[in-house]
């Protein structure tokens, strides 16, 4: 039987990946949603003859309903549409691939449903992962991990003893300032922070890669993917981004996945697991490499990292904060609001701004996520 799978974010860079992996394999698409790109939803849903698709921006719905009226495709739109799609009985499993906080919605919606998610939404473990994980105990469902850390270390887990687990080294390229000076960044460009040295993503989280922020994400991901203490978890620079992340036993032997950077590799692996089949991506050549090189990342200089650890550190309400400040942040400086290196500022500057609070419900981190953009849209 072929596996059925719908996905959020279907015209962004994982979803079009995972649309590639889908025909490799003949997967059943049943279900396809974007934000407010509709000439490729609509190409897609043309191509791929999904049951539904969804449009998030309210404002395309009646254009995209109007373009895909000759079809037999259900068209939806809004966040009501993202979780109908995310609840759907034909699924066996729910790809989440859109960017930011309104990516953790459908993610519980789906895990509510009893369906397994293959995860590539950082922010739905980032602002609500208590409340992510302990749902997917309580209905028996699977989160498999699409970012390729995860998915290194998810891989290198397999067949061992998890008691038996020392720590987790979550690699990081490093960014295209990897080595600059505080001062430096001060002179760096919207153009030279959305050039990243091995990946091609989209701009929020080039920009996150380049502020080391996604590593700081990716540390808070990997403390509820796994149900590790932050001081189980180091992050080590290596800008080939070859090894993918690696894992240290109890005897300090270290398993590591290694493989090409393509998005494809990890995508299939949450997708098709168990099961590892041909990938439609190139083999790993190391003796092509020659030499892989390995580093101490500089939370001092960049500052996000630096928060996103000491907030994962003081729990509660304290990684969403950091999170929404920075999605404002980014937005900021992709608008030429704000320089470079203030997108550190401000995402540190939360960390003493708020009081601690716990998350216990979707509510709260609705609560916490509008606060923290408020205060960074009177800060900016």
């Amino acid at each position: 039987m072929n596996k059925k799978v719908s996905i959020l974010g279907s015209t962004g860079s994982i979803g079009t990946q995972a649309l590639e992996v889908c025909e490799k394999h003949h997967m059943d698409i049943v279900a396809l949603a974007a934000h407010s790109s509709i000439d490729m939803l609509e190409k897609q849903a043309r191509k791929y003859s999904p049951q539904y698709v969804a449009v998030f921006s309210e404002d395309k719905y009646a254009e995209l309903k109007e373009r895909l009226a000759d079809t037999a495709v259900t068209v939806l739109c809004g966040m009501e549409g993202l979780c109908k799609i995310a609840a759907l009985e034909e699924n066996d499993i729910v790809l989440n691939s859109v960017v930011g906080m309104v990516g953790l919605l459908p993610t519980l919606t789906a895990i509510k449903a009893g369906k397994d998610v293959a995860l590539a939404n950082k922010e739905t473990l980032v602002a609500g992962g208590s409340l992510v994980m302990s749902l997917a105990e309580e209905k028996g469902v699977n989160i498999y991990p699409v970012d390729s850390e995860h998915s290194a270390i998810f891989q290198c887990l397999q067949g061992n003893d998890r008691e038996q687990l020392h720590k987790v080294i979550l690699t990081a390229s490093g960014g295209p300032f990897y080595g600059y000076s505080y001062e430096q960044l001060k002179g760096v460009t919207k153009a030279d922070a959305l050039k990243h040295p091995n990946w091609d993503m989209g701009n929020k989280i080039t920009i996150d890669s380049a502020t080391l922020m996604n590593k700081g994400l990716e540390f808070i991901e990997a403390k509820w993917l796994f149900g590790l203490e932050p001081e189980q978890i180091e992050i080590v620079v290596h800008r080939q981004s070859v090894v993918h992340s690696a894992v240290e036993y109890n005897d300090y032997s270290i398993i590591a996945q290694l493989g090409v950077p393509d998005m494809k590799i990890p995508i299939q692996y949450a997708l098709l697991y168990p099961d590892r089949m041909r990938c439609p991506t190139k083999p790993l050549s190391l003796t092509d490499y020659g030499t892989l090189t390995f580093g101490k990342p500089d939370i001092e200089t960049f500052k996000c990292l630096g928060a996103a650890i000491e907030a994962i550190k003081r729990g509660g309400a304290y990684p969403c904060l950091i999170n929404s400040a920075n999605e404002e942040a980014v937005k900021a400086f992709l608008n030429d609001e704000i320089s470079f290196i203030q997108i550190g500022e401000i995402v540190s500057s939360v960390l003493d701004k708020f009081a601690f609070s716990e998350i216990e419900s979707y509510d709260d981190v609705i609560i916490s996520d509008k606060i923290a953009r408020e205060y960074v849209r009177k800060l900016i």
